[in-house]
């Protein structure tokens, strides 16, 4: 198939309205059989209850062009499985796995124009998301439901390579225990807005929060996973029940285990730790991993050792090892990867 007429290497990361988009409807206690549509356009109630009451959850997965030229989705059966839990937590209907998955092919298998080619540093993007669709003025679930789909080309999140940011030690909290903090729920970005704009407005590139209920343990920024090295080359993440569950994280930690060897802890992490920690990412599916290079708590900068030039050694491995997987380059795991005919 001919590719679009973009410039694929000044793609930044931004929407690019791409030629179909999915589209599935909830009414009278049933999903439709779902459709593929060239409109990009949404009609709704002025009371319709994402509006009133923020009953909207989404995704965020990318599309690939491998070296040997197939076009690759990554991990999708657990996007899905995610996108079930944060509609339940809100009390909407899960939208099926299957079905998902479903949808993402005949999203992506439509817009294959739009898939940049392997060598480019730019991806396909995919956008599943889900609200509450009619008029709901009290306090209440919606009644109806809209699923959809849409992609858009993407360049690397960082042009010419990922440099370590600074990130401060946040006052807000991100989430409280027992809340939405494990889920994907747009309520939660909403939240973590006015601290963002103000660590920028600060000199800072991103936030870390802190548990909200003791305010001594590293939680995870405003949209993505903490994951930080030892001195002795182990590999530790940030546990916690109000931490989203990134898939980004978790593949990490799977590659540092059986690609690498390393060795993984999963654990409450306090912020008295971080001092030592001889490396710090952040990772999503947007950059992979973000490597940090300072951290400051009010004032108190702690320097970590892998500087700020270049990613530190172990997560320079774990970030070429990944998206080697995610390219084609290196054998994937079984089931990682779902091939787009």
């Amino acid at each position: 198939m001919e590719k679009k007429n973009i410039d694929w290497g000044s793609l930044g990361f931004g929407y690019v309205k791409t030629d179909y988009r999915y589209v599935s409807n909830f009414k009278n206690g049933s999903w439709d059989e779902g459709a593929l549509t060239t409109d990009d356009q949404i009609t709704l109630s002025e009371c319709a209850c994402v509006f009133q009451y923020a009953q909207t959850v989404f995704e965020g997965m990318k599309a690939y062009t491998t070296e040997d030229g197939r076009t690759v989705v990554f991990r999708p059966d657990l996007n899905a499985e995610r996108m079930v839990n944060s509609a339940l937590r809100l009390q909407m209907p899960a939208f099926p796995k299957e079905r998902f998955l479903d949808a993402v092919e005949q999203t992506v298998r439509a817009n294959l124009n739009a898939v940049p080619p392997y060598g480019s540093g730019a991806t396909l993007y995919l956008r599943p998301f889900m609200f509450g669709s009619n008029p709901v003025i009290g306090v209440k679930p919606a009644d109806e439901y809209q699923f959809r789909i849409f992609a858009t080309p993407v360049g690397p999140y960082f042009k010419g390579g990922a440099k370590p940011i600074t990130i401060r030690v946040c006052d807000y909290d991100r989430a409280a225990p027992n809340g939405t903090g494990h889920i994907k729920a747009g309520l939660n970005y909403a939240m973590s807005l006015y601290a963002i704009v103000d660590a920028h407005n600060q000199g800072y590139d991103e936030n870390m929060y802190l548990d909200s209920k003791t305010r001594t343990n590293v939680e995870e920024t405003g949209g993505a996973n903490f994951l930080f090295v030892t001195k002795d080359g182990k590999v530790v993440t940030p546990k916690s029940d109000t931490i989203l569950p990134s898939i980004t994280r978790r593949s990490l930690v799977h590659v540092a285990k059986e690609y690498l060897g390393l060795e993984v802890e999963e654990r409450v992490v306090p912020f008295e730790e971080v001092k030592d920690f001889a490396e710090c990412g952040l990772c999503g599916t947007a950059a992979v991993i973000s490597p940090v290079g300072k951290i400051v708590d009010h004032g108190k900068e702690i320097c970590l050792p892998s500087g700020m030039n270049e990613m530190g050694p172990v997560t320079k491995k774990l970030y070429d090892t990944l998206t080697g997987i995610q390219m084609g380059r290196i054998e994937a795991p079984e089931g990682w990867i779902k091939v787009i005919e």
